[in-house]
């Protein structure tokens, strides 16, 4: 589809590539034979979208970012992954987005209205959800799954295999080697945690009262009496609050085992 597309002369848009109304493509940009895209996306100057991409609806790509190019894993033979993109997600100058690989699951997805600064990295076979934001030169590596409504503080490092748990906030700077629990503040190398994301939960439109019972959880985790296990199990028993029981599914379910505190008296790594 072609309808009210606007592309600049010096662009290259493959007869294949499928462009939703709408659209707009700036100069010298680049779109590949099988781009997918949505209505009302504005590619800007300089712009490269290739490989097996689908895009979603009114999305902004900034200059020199580079969308759906192959995987950095040597184990990538060309196979036909895929990335996929939902909505009003904002790419910024140097963002690399990449798709999946045959080890991972073959997809890379990101879901609708994130925030990616520039130089920042979505590596392969990572998901991505709703209304994260990621500063400048944040780097996941591949297959890390991020939550919704997560914040990334600028030269941030995700390992892979990490999972960044919904409503948490990382500090800049940070380095992180373990799963991040939901609605907790991590930051350090490698990354500890600092307590809960008090103003975050407040700004997404959690009660107080659902603040209080999220930070008398945390504490109650980490700081109370006995073994973490028997701690993690007591908190299951009692709770009656989805939103902890999201916590405590969170906890019992990692893979990778999740961030602890960090100690006081050691704030610099």
């Amino acid at each position: 589809m072609r309808n009210s597309v606007e592309i600049h002369p010096t662009a290259i848009v493959a007869e294949s590539a499928v462009l939703g109304a709408g659209c707009s493509v700036g100069a010298y940009s680049i779109i590949g034979p099988k781009v997918v895209m949505g209505a009302n996306n504005k590619v800007m100057a300089h712009v490269v979208i290739e490989g097996n991409t689908q895009i979603a609806d009114g999305n902004t790509f900034f200059q020199f970012c580079s969308v759906g190019a192959a995987p950095q894993d040597l184990k990538f033979r060309g196979e036909e992954s895929l990335l996929k993109i939902g909505s009003g997600n904002i790419v910024r100058e140097y963002v690399t987005l990449q798709p999946g690989t045959a080890s991972g699951g073959m997809l890379t997805e990101i879901g609708n209205n994130n925030l990616f600064m520039a130089s920042s990295h979505v590596g392969h076979d990572s998901k991505v959800g709703n209304n994260c934001w990621f500063a400048n030169s944040v780097a996941l590596a591949g297959h890390v799954t991020v939550g919704s409504d997560v914040i990334v503080g600028g030269l941030s490092g995700i390992h892979q295999f990490v999972h960044l748990g919904d409503h948490c906030m990382i500090g800049a700077g940070s380095m992180v080697a373990k799963d991040i629990l939901p609605y907790c503040n991590a930051q350090g190398d490698r990354a500890g945690l600092v307590g809960i994301n008090k103003i975050g939960l407040q700004r997404r439109g959690f009660t107080v009262e659902e603040v209080q019972d999220i930070d008398r959880a945390y504490r109650s985790l980490f700081y109370g009496e006995g073994v973490f296990s028997d701690r993690l199990r007591q908190l299951r028993e009692r709770s009656t609050s989805d939103k902890i029981l999201f916590l405590v599914n969170f906890a019992e379910n990692s893979e990778r085992g999740i961030s602890f505190p960090r100690k006081k008296n050691n704030d610099q790594d």
